[in-house]
């Protein structure tokens, strides 16, 4: 009766988890360097000549992230910064999307 009783109450093993086989087994296999190609370096887009001054004259205090994100990008992070950047699409409409925090005006 001892041994029963000693089988019963001695604790299960557990059982080790198991491990993805094939993620051990299998590396991907490297692909063979090939030569890259580069285009070659040009200038970016050439300056046009016009300009526009940006002074940011409201707060991002209290405003959407986005709406500081693109205050930064336009190189304005402090109230009455000026800044005179490429008169660019893309400067327009970052330009656009915080107009109530800027002032723009055109230089040459």
């Amino acid at each position: 009766m001892a041994d029963e009783e000693k089988k019963t109450k001695a604790p299960a093993k557990k059982a080790a988890p198991k491990k993805a086989a094939s993620a051990e087994k299998k590396t991907p296999a490297k692909k063979p360097a090939a030569a890259k190609k580069t285009a070659p370096k040009t200038a970016a887009k050439k300056a046009t000549g016009k300009t526009v001054t940006v002074t940011q004259i409201g707060s991002p205090i209290g405003r959407k992230a986005y709406q500081r994100a693109t205050l930064i990008g336009l190189g304005l992070n402090k109230m009455h910064r000026t800044r005179t950047l490429e008169d660019t699409p893309s400067v327009r409409g970052m330009i656009n999307k915080v107009s109530h925090l800027v002032k723009v005006e055109d230089a040459a």
